[in-house]
């Protein structure tokens, strides 16, 4: 009896329906069947729309400007935070 039998995944199948419950394994299909049925959606909504075409890249701003609502990384210190500099 390996993998392959009929009688293997009977019982497999039984043991899974006593534990989960029938009602409880056909909301989980149906769940499923939903899911794939949207992602296949919007996967040919995805295909049917047009490309748009890339906006251009902005100048870049001069050195000493001021701009709102960008983040930059780095890491913030105090000064006495800071190991003095080597001579």
């Amino acid at each position: 009896m390996g993998f392959g039998s009929i009688w293997h995944w009977l019982i497999v199948l039984l043991i899974v329906l006593v534990v989960f419950g029938a009602k409880k394994l056909r909301n989980v299909g149906s769940d499923l069947g939903a899911a794939v049925k949207g992602f296949k959606d919007a996967m040919a909504e995805n295909d049917n729309k047009p490309e748009t075409p890339a906006q251009p890249a902005e100048p870049p701003k001069p050195a000493g400007s001021i701009e709102h609502g960008r983040v930059i990384e780095g890491q913030a210190t105090r000064e006495h935070d800071r190991e003095p500099p080597k001579v």
